[in-house]
């Protein structure tokens, strides 16, 4: 069946809402009935020629007292789904009372299989049967959903001289009725659908980021995608597409499988409901209903492809006491190995746990397979540069960019998704780098290269069409300098975050000799700061210990005799300094060149230093405007001054 056929199906279903919902719902819990009835309808279709075939298989097996009956009555429904009651939808719709037609509804549900039952939990609707049933609505809508005029089977219908008068609707077209039905409910509530609905647009973008760069190495084989965060698990099936679509372009077969897990119940159903609908009962069977962080689904998966695009600026809070408590965690995805650090820890704050789910994905990396693994994931800003020196956001970028996997970000559109206009950046990430990328990260500015919308779907007022995602992809392959394309080392992120003191200069202090912490003490309680007045020692070094006043120790004359000492450091002068890792003499020439021309007693503290990392796009992509001349900004002012005049004239006229 062709794509415009399919979407006519989904108007026509889109048009039931309206048509049966009006006076019952809000418009916005539509999408509670529709689309739970909307995968009802196709698989009661897909099970009525082996209706018969199924209920004599249900005989046997009760009458031998087999309880495991699952694998028995999907070899006779030839599915990975089946029914068990005696109705199908149409027989219930001759039924005459309300309750009794409500009643045997339920009946009906409850003959499904185990995973289609799971689906309808999630949905929960069960729950608004009872609604439809008090409003006279049930059997209205088992009428349209089973109307002569649309057909959800994969079998055509058939005129009476046996020409197709409708033609059936195959897994892939019924997954393109459901994805539209998903996709015109999430415009429709956008102001939740960021959390689990990502555009298609940057969807096929991010699959394209992720396959072309090793669509020619790609063999004939098995391969594993997963996503974290997989809400209705569009990302998924369009990477199974992508991927499928460039292994048959280079003469490959391959055969995808699919894992994703989803804390929503309802999206979790969409995802799971969508590849039983499409006829990939394996695939639905590998959805799992679950917090990522605090209960991971899939602990000894590896997977070759990953894409996601997990929830950003959300508390994890909740997952965070679930486990334990930071001081608790010794998961090993969330606590690493690293620069000689066994417990490196990669735990973010509790207010957003965006990048605890990319940490999540780089722990389900293959490491022994020719390509690795390949990684796509959305994040905003804050992802970039949030999190100071050794805190949980800096030491995942630091681990990700000192292990060699960041190959490239993306920077986005401003209004790309439907309930948030701010900037956001995909990650490519590789732990099987090309050569020329080794050592270095690309970064892309695409915030120019979309299209408008000539509606807004909720905040989304533009798109990337097949030009600007060509555009992009081209930039990433091309790993060249441009104006929207930089290179950068690996180093270039990092820095050293150092203490930078100062010595503690009070009145009444004696700069001849060591002064106790009680002494110390006192002369704050009383003594007044003054930049003229003396260092106060606090240690005294022993013979053969070389001055550093870098490192805080000086040479000074003590009782007329060369000493090397430590001064108390000012509290309220410390501060801290971030010295880039490439800088050329290191810490000591930075703080020779930026810090001892305006503070000449200052020193830093090698105890202090911690390693982060950031990047700033702004930084690299930032075009300052030409400043105005001097003239045009004079008859600026000289404009404002006449204006002004006349204005004083007409008010003491």
């Amino acid at each position: 069946m062709s794509r415009v056929s399919a979407l006519n199906i989904s108007s026509f279903i889109w048009g039931i809402a309206d048509d049966v919902l009006r006076d019952v719902y809000v418009r916005g819990k539509y999408r509670d009935v529709i689309l739970p009835m909307t995968v009802i309808r196709r698989l009661d279709a897909v099970l009525e020629p082996t209706k018969g075939e199924v209920l004599r298989m249900k005989g046997h097996l009760d009458a031998a007292g087999i309880t495991n009956q699952d694998t028995g009555l999907r070899q006779a429904s030839g599915e990975a789904f089946y029914n068990t009651s005696p109705f199908r939808l149409r027989d219930l719709t001759s039924r005459g009372r309300q309750q009794q037609l409500q009643a045997d509804f339920g009946a009906y549900l409850d003959g499904f299989s185990p995973n289609v039952q799971e689906v309808l939990e999630k949905f929960k609707f069960r729950n608004q049967v009872p609604t439809l049933g008090e409003a006279d609505a049930l059997g209205f809508l088992l009428e349209k959903f089973l109307d002569p005029s649309i057909n959800l089977s994969p079998r055509p219908v058939l005129n009476g001289d046996g020409s197709v008068r409708l033609d059936g609707l195959d897994n892939h077209g019924m997954g393109t009725v459901f994805e539209e039905l998903i996709r015109r409910f999430n415009e429709e509530n956008n102001e939740e659908a960021g959390e689990h609905f990502t555009p298609r647009d940057v969807v096929q973008l991010m699959a394209r980021l992720v396959f072309l760069p090793v669509a020619e190495e790609v063999r004939s084989g098995t391969y594993l995608v997963y996503d974290g965060a997989c809400g209705t698990g569009g990302m998924l099936t369009v990477a199974e597409e992508t991927l499928g679509q460039l292994a048959a372009e280079h003469g490959k077969e391959v055969s995808v499988h699919l894992y994703g897990q989803e804390v929503n119940p309802e999206t979790y159903a969409i995802s799971k409901a969508d590849l039983i609908l499409k006829g990939e009962g394996a695939e639905a069977d590998n959805m799992r209903f679950g917090s990522t962080l605090a209960g991971d689904a899939f602990p000894s998966r590896e997977f070759d492809f990953m894409l996601s695009n997990p929830p950003y600026g959300k508390s994890w809070k909740t997952d965070l006491e679930r486990m334990g408590g930071k001081s608790a965690i010794t998961d090993p995805r969330f606590v690493v190995e690293h620069d000689g650090d066994p417990d490196y820890s990669l735990i973010t704050r509790s207010s957003d746990g965006q990048m605890m789910f990319l940490a999540n994905m780089l722990s389900k990396m293959k490491r022994d397979t020719p390509l690795g693994s390949r990684i796509a994931e959305v994040h905003n800003g804050s992802s970039l540069f949030t999190g100071d020196a050794g805190q949980g956001e800096s030491n995942i970028r630091r681990w990700i960019i000192e292990n060699d996997w960041l190959e490239a970000i993306v920077a986005l559109p401003l209004n790309m998704f439907y309930n948030t206009g701010i900037a956001t950046y995909i990650w490519i990430l590789s732990n099987r780098k090309a050569a020329h990328r080794r050592g270095h990260v690309q970064l892309i500015d695409a915030t120019q290269w979309f299209r408008p919308l000539r509606r807004n779907l909720g905040s989304k007022n533009c798109e990337l069409s097949d030009e600007d995602i060509q555009r992009i992809c081209d930039a990433f392959i091309a790993f060249e300098e441009t104006e929207q394309s930089k290179i950068f080392r690996n180093q270039a992120f990092g820095y050293r975050k150092v203490t930078v003191e100062r010595p503690l200069r009070l009145e009444g202090a004696n700069p001849e000799r060591v002064h106790t912490a009680k002494e110390i003490k006192a002369l704050r309680d009383g003594g007044k700061r003054a930049e003229n007045a003396p260092p106060i020692v606090r240690r005294v070094h022993k013979q053969g210990v070389a001055p550093d006043p870098l490192r805080g120790r000086f040479a000074v004359t003590m009782d007329g005799r060369s000493a090397v000492v430590e001064y108390e450091p000012d509290t309220e002068l410390r501060d801290t300094e971030q010295v880039p890792l490439l800088q050329e003499g290191g810490i000591e020439a930075f703080i020779e060149r930026e810090v001892l021309p305006y503070a000449p007693d200052a020193w830093y503290v090698p105890g202090s230093v911690k390693v982060g990392y950031e990047i700033s796009f702004t930084r690299y992509f930032h075009k300052p405007q030409p400043l105005r001349s001097l003239e045009e900004i004079r008859e600026d002012i000289l404009a404002v001054e006449q204006e002004s005049e006349g204005l004083l004239a007409q008010i003491v006229t």
